[in-house]
């Protein structure tokens, strides 16, 4: 029987198991993840190293998807079964990306985003500062509250919230935050904070397209205002 160098023979550090345990499915390489999918190798080659063989047989990870399963075993070391697999993990990411592509909020007026994020933010003791995420069809891929506390420049640094925009690959942002008194009139400090990030995106080709302040029963966008 063929002997197989499986990801335990492997040194503990290089194990992509491991390392995804420590470090985040994010951590790893496109090989990495593969192998994991793949569980073993051959005789003469790790699962990473046979992973990587299989995505410069196809040209990389983009192509791998239009791989067959002949395409797949014609490369050596991957039989049927783990031609199968790879099919497999291909087709439930296809799923998953489809599924939250159609399940995302789509905002198409300020009034859409205030409802989106207005029972998290309605009742809150505190100011919290959130960003949505939306993608080119301003479908929401993303949301983080970057603060919490009095609304102010020092707070909310366009740098913060525009590295988290770039990690997500986002086409434009839109802030919101509450105001515990009820009142959602704008302050100067949100006025400038909007305005701040505003330029902000407009350097880095992230839209700012709205700054949403919510109170408990009502809400004001600063797009509206003209300060965006």
């Amino acid at each position: 029987m063929e002997a197989h160098l499986v990801l335990r023979q492997l040194p503990k550090e290089e194990r992509p198991r491991e390392r995804l345990l420590r470090y985040g499915a994010e951590a790893l390489s496109n090989a990495e993840l593969l192998a994991i999918l793949l569980r073993t190798g051959t005789a003469n080659e790790s699962a990473v190293k046979l992973a990587g063989k299989v995505l410069a047989a196809c040209g990389g990870l983009r192509h791998l998807t239009d791989m067959t399963v002949e395409q797949l075993t014609a490369i050596k070391g991957i039989g049927p079964a783990k031609a199968l697999q790879l099919k497999a993990g291909i087709e439930l990411g296809r799923r998953l990306s489809r599924s939250r592509l159609e399940d995302a909020p789509q905002i198409r007026s300020p009034r859409d985003a205030a409802e989106l994020v207005r029972d998290e933010l309605r009742f809150l003791t505190k100011e919290h500062f959130i960003v949505l995420f939306l993608n080119t069809k301003n479908r929401v891929i993303g949301k983080e509250t970057m603060s919490i506390g009095s609304l102010n420049a020092s707070i909310v640094h366009p740098r913060e919230v525009f590295r988290s925009a770039i990690q997500r690959n986002s086409a434009s942002i839109i802030c919101a935050h509450n105001h515990p008194s009820g009142d959602p009139t704008p302050s100067p400090e949100d006025i400038d904070v909007t305005r701040r990030l505003s330029e902000a995106g407009r350097l880095l080709g992230i839209e700012l397209l709205d700054h949403i302040i919510i109170a408990d029963q009502s809400h004001v966008s600063l797009k509206e205002l003209g300060c965006v």
